[in-house]
């Protein structure tokens, strides 16, 4: 008897025009027959913001280099330069 996991991308998604949604599947198997799967969701933005106590900004692209190799490649051609900027403007406009 043969128990095995494995993680499965099952979805990427570009929402909003920045984030991108990823939903991993954990599937547990019994001699090749699937016996469990479980879902789990993450979303990533391209970067991180943070305003300090004297009203200056700052943002840390994300680091995805722990991503799946798919969801690296729609995060580089989705956050290009204009689509951080805009983003960078968007976290600026919100109240944090």
């Amino acid at each position: 008897m043969a128990i095995t996991k494995e993680a499965v991308i099952e979805k990427i998604e570009v929402v909003g025009g920045w984030n991108v949604q990823v939903a991993t599947d954990t599937v547990i198997k019994e001699d090749g027959t699937e016996i469990s799967r479980s879902r789990h969701r993450h979303v990533l933005t391209p970067c991180t913001s943070s305003k300090d106590e004297d009203g200056k900004w700052t943002h840390t692209d994300t680091d995805i280099s722990k991503e799946d190799a798919q969801v690296q490649a729609v995060c580089t051609a989705i956050w290009t330069d204009t689509v951080k900027s805009n983003y960078k403007s968007f976290r600026e406009s919100q109240e944090v």
